[in-house]
């Protein structure tokens, strides 16, 4: 959730701490530092806020170093003030700290410390690392890096660490435990980030540490070992982003322009996996059709957004294949004792491949013998490394902090999936299969369509935006696009939103409904009972004097004639629908948030990657 950035070599530090930082942004965060090794003083610079009061700061006081650190800092301990910011540093200040994660057993390590004559400053878990660190030395550990070793193997928790010495002038030392940390090789120098996104414009390889790792980085080179002392062999990789990704490119915001990469995304998804005589070709796929004809039960476990595109996922496979299916909040599934045995088939989705409980839920699975097969959009992501097989979104880096692209290319990826099923085990014909694959061809072209009516959908948004809550109903494949439509308003107009089976209305909300309360309808037509029965819920609102804002596809007469505004999609089958709808509630979420002026690409409260628990 924090972001970090780490730099050695032979170039000022500090705007490149900057400037990763700043491409770090979408994380979320309320404070910011650096500190950099200048001359010979360890100088620390911290501020609450955005990252431009941490420059202002830096420009009346510069400061100027080839070694250094940055944080921006998501507050889990202490309430975000300067004190609690991040760097964090021991009694002397000869020691400083960057840590993404929670120490859990900080409260018993402070006391500890304390007793020995440890000061601490600040509310924060982190500060008990660099103190440990320091106890560590003083106790006789022989190396900086055997300190950090000895200090980490008593911390429980998670980390990724950022760490500089007063006296280790040329040296950066880093380490990751349950959260994520990469370190960009370079020519001459070396980073250390906590998303590739963040050093994307200065290298061209990355390593991806694994759990328990600690690495030396210098200028003239990198070293790794575990917390052991044995040495680990660096897996260097390519970076498989450009820099252009992560930029505006023309757009007002990220989350704006992420909207309008859907059509692109879903297009390459479908050309990647292309289908011969009905069939889906999955390339490199781990798990194959064998696996599948023998496979009787699906769990699929998520997080957020994710866990929206997981419930469908459920439903689109349960209509394709004869799989016992079910979804479970990855918060909620590692809690419980779920009766699960070596034949069923976990599906984790997690956008970034960091989701700190979708990764302990597909742990404890791997415990009980299952397979995990990952949705994931981050290659070299934790998640993607300790899955069986990954079916990657590619939908490149997503930016703002609430998900567009990523959502829709995880529905994408459900469908492929389901019908890939579906074919290995005999159950979807070819014929039919045909069918649902030549109808998902045209959603791209649907989504461009509804990006069309954006100022359609922005006037709604406009006329709405001012109230205190609103309700969106769905059902069948929709319901999830109810869901996740609710959240994305939550998410960044603040304004409240609760999604609902629409059959369940009666069982409490409509007593929320009266001529006040905005009631998005998701209504669009399609061939089974589900329209008639949305019909009869728009009715009961209706009834009350409910403010009916529908969903709609074009020319529905019996809609006109129900809602006081209309959002219009085109025809589109009912199974793909959500991957159109979503679309038209995000620019509806958008242009609410827009007009109610708050920080859309960076919510308050929110961090893109929860690397926590």
């Amino acid at each position: 959730m924090c972001g970090i950035v780490g730099y050695v070599g032979k170039r000022n530090a500090t705007p490149l701490l900057i400037n990763g930082l700043k491409r770090l942004e979408y994380r979320g965060y309320d404070s910011a530092g650096v500190a950099v090794r200048q001359a010979d003083a360890l100088v620390v610079r911290k501020s609450v806020g955005r990252l431009a009061v941490l420059e202002q700061k830096l420009a009346e006081h510069p400061v100027t170093g080839t070694l250094g650190v940055g944080h921006t800092r998501w507050a889990t301990h202490g309430e975000p003030n300067e004190v609690n910011s991040h760097p964090h540093t021991d009694c002397t200040g000869r020691i400083a700290v960057v840590h993404n994660g929670i120490i859990e057993n900080y409260q018993e390590l402070r006391a500890e410390l304390t007793a020995q004559g440890h000061k601490f400053r600040s509310q924060t878990d982190t500060e008990v690392i660099p103190h440990l660190i320091e106890a560590e030395l003083a106790a006789g550990a022989p190396t900086p890096e055997e300190a950090i070793r000895r200090a980490l193997r008593r911390a429980k928790g998670a980390y990724a660490l950022g760490i500089l010495f007063h006296d280790q002038p040329h040296t950066l030392y880093a380490a990751r435990h349950g959260s994520p940390l990469i370190v960009g090789v370079g020519r001459d120098e070396h980073f250390i980030a906590s998303d590739v996104p963040a050093i994307v414009d200065q290298v061209q390889r990355v390593i991806y540490l694994d759990d328990g790792e600690v690495v030396i980085l210098r200028a003239d080179g990198v070293s790794l070992s575990r917390l052991d002392g044995t040495a680990v062999e660096a897996k260097i990789q390519p970076v498989t982003i450009a820099a252009e990704a992560v930029e505006k490119a023309g757009f007002e915001t990220f989350m704006l322009k992420e909207i309008h990469e859907q059509p692109r995304i879903l297009r390459q998804l479908l050309a990647r996996h292309g289908w011969q005589s009905g069939t889906v070709a999955l390339p490199d796929f781990a798990l194959g059709a064998p696996y599948f004809r023998k496979l009787n039960r699906v769990m699929i476990v998520a997080c957020g957004s994710a866990y929206h595109t997981g419930m469908y996922g459920k439903l689109l496979l349960e209509n394709v294949t004869s799989l016992a299916v079910e979804t479970d909040l990855a918060s909620e599934f590692r809690y419980r004792d779920p009766k699960i045995d070596p034949g069923t088939l976990i599906i984790a989705v997690s956008q970034s491949g960091e989701t700190a409980d979708t990764l302990a839920s597909i742990r404890m699975a791997k415990s009980w013998g299952c397979k995990i097969l990952a949705i994931c959009n981050v290659p070299g992501s934790t998640v993607a490394r300790e899955s069986d097989a990954v079916f990657f979104t590619e939908a490149g880096p997503e930016i703002g902090v609430a998900a567009t692209k990523s959502f829709t290319a995880q529905l994408m990826a459900f469908a492929l999936l389901a019908f890939f099923i579906g074919r290995a085990r005999g159950e979807l014909a070819e014929t039919q299969a045909q069918e649902l694959l030549t109808d998902l061809q045209t959603i791209p072209d649907a989504i461009h369509y509804v990006l069309d009516r954006k100022d359609e959908i922005r006037t709604v948004a406009d006329k709405h935006h001012d109230g205190p809550s609103s309700l969106y109903l769905g059902r069948r494949f929709n319901y999830p696009t109810a869901l996740e439509g609710a959240l994305k308003n939550k998410e960044i107009s603040y304004q409240h939103a609760e999604g609902y089976a629409a059959g369940e209305m009666k069982h409490g909300p409509i007593a929320l409904i009266n001529e006040y309360l905005p009631v998005i309808c998701i209504c669009t037509r399609t061939r089974d009972e589900v329209y008639a029965k949305m019909i009869s819920n728009i009715k009961e609102v209706e009834a009350r004097h409910g403010r009916i804002i529908a969903l709609a596809t074009d020319g529905d007469a019996t809609i006109a004639q129900l809602a006081e505004d209309i959002l219009w999609v085109p025809p589109t089958r009912d199974e793909f629908s959500p991957m159109v709808n979503v679309v038209t509630l995000q620019l509806l979420a958008y242009y609410a948030a827009q007009a109610r002026g708050t920080d859309i690409d960076k919510p308050r409260n929110l961090a893109k990657s929860v690397t926590v628990e």
